[in-house]
């Protein structure tokens, strides 16, 4: 018997985790009806990582929600998790909930007047609880203000040389001039804050949060400099008034540099992808795999910086697991890399078609790709027998 392991991310703004995996276990099992299938839903710290976490845990987890305002400072509705809701509890915070790059009202304002004070609401709101205990997920955000929204909503003041208090935007850090830590919440020294995030670049310069995914939330190419420069300012403020270096940290570029805010006031950094392998199960579950697939919406070269397919390859990889990647598209540069991990690289649609059609059809495209692949390495398993 067939043992096959199916560990997908979600296809980010059409389906979840859960939904990717299990079209394609429908389409293998066309192929191949007797295989023994297990599915194991990834995330890495994105859009999808509460219902991965939730789903991992089953019973012991609970879904609440609250109301905070998004990136654009309209009202969302944010869930989060209550893991062992009855004892000593942790929160799953998931950043895409509320200022998610795939909001149109979030992405409808410019980028300099988005903020992360929302999550911040978030986290104080569950401090108030008596939550001390958190696992942040960073990515798919849609902010670049250094995290200073969270922290302002968590009692960080900004000023401007006049005193006054600055909004927690890009826009306004262009007026910042002091940072005051005495109001920060005391009860984060008390707090276990884990970041969870597929990225660990630092938070300014060439390799930082603006200048790797500002543009593709809305930073203009001539406005790249202007905006790290900001950042910059912050960083080096912000450090001197709480007393912690963190700017150069691994991790605190993710999420348009919320992952600086957090590592700021003690936040640890994890690997997104890695915390949900473990809480899945998937290492023990590719000890008696025949093979794997995986995939995500669209895959390039940043899958291989620790996002969930390529870590479902580095764990298939111990246990000498053929890994397939099956994912909405695949950027044909980056396919000699993907190849050194990936034993197949399969985009989905057949033939010419638009972004839309593929999401409207992306479990019945998931399921025809799935059930081809399947019969191709169906096909290769009986001749080399």
């Amino acid at each position: 018997m067939l043992h096959v392991v199916i560990a997908p991310d979600s296809f980010k703004g059409s389906l979840a985790a859960h939904e990717v995996a299990a079209a394609i276990a429908r389409g293998v099992t066309r192929a191949i009806p007797d295989a023994a299938i297990r599915l194991c839903p990834m995330a890495d710290g994105g859009e999808g990582t509460l219902d991965a976490v939730l789903a991992a845990v089953g019973a012991r987890g609970v879904r609440r929600s609250l109301q905070v305002r998004g990136a654009a400072g309209d009202m969302v509705e944010a869930d989060y998790g209550l893991l062992d809701s009855t004892g000593d509890a942790t929160a799953v915070v998931e950043a895409a909930q509320v200022v998610s790059i795939t909001d149109p009202h979030g992405m409808a304002v410019r980028i300099e007047h988005r903020s992360t004070e929302g999550i911040g609401v978030l986290i104080a709101a569950l401090l108030d609880q008596g939550i001390r205990r958190f696992m942040i997920g960073l990515g798919g955000s849609s902010t670049n203000d250094g995290g200073c929204g969270l922290l302002a909503a968590l009692g960080l003041r900004m000023e401007d040389a006049d005193g006054n208090a600055i909004a927690p935007t890009p826009a306004g850090l262009a007026a910042l001039s002091r940072v005051d830590a005495a109001a920060l919440d005391a009860r984060l020294a008390q707090c276990e804050l884990r970041i969870m995030s597929d990225v660990n670049n630092p938070l300014c310069g060439d390799g930082g949060a603006t200048a790797l995914f500002g543009p593709q939330k809305g930073v203009a190419a001539d406005a790249v400099a202007t905006l790290d420069a900001r950042l910059a300012r912050f960083g080096e403020l912000a450090e001197i008034a709480v007393g912690r270096r963190a700017a150069g940290l691994p991790g605190a570029g993710a999420a348009g540099g919320l992952g600086f805010a957090l590592r700021l006031v003690g936040g640890r950094f994890s690997s997104g992808a890695d915390v949900v392998a473990a809480l899945v199960g998937l290492p023990e579950a590719m000890v008696k795999a025949d093979w794997a697939i995986t995939g995500e919406g669209r895959s390039d070269a940043q899958t291989l910086l620790a996002k969930a397919p390529f870590i479902v390859a580095r764990l298939a990889a111990v246990e000498s697991v053929p890994v397939t990647l099956i994912s909405g598209a695949v950027d044909a540069r980056a396919l000699p890399a993907l190849r050194e991990h990936f034993t197949g690289c399969f985009g989905l649609p057949h033939g010419p078609a638009t972004l839309d059609a593929c999401i409207a059809g992306a479990v019945s495209l998931l399921e025809a790709r799935a059930e081809e692949v399947a019969r191709v390495f169906a096909a290769g398993m009986k001749s080399t027998r």
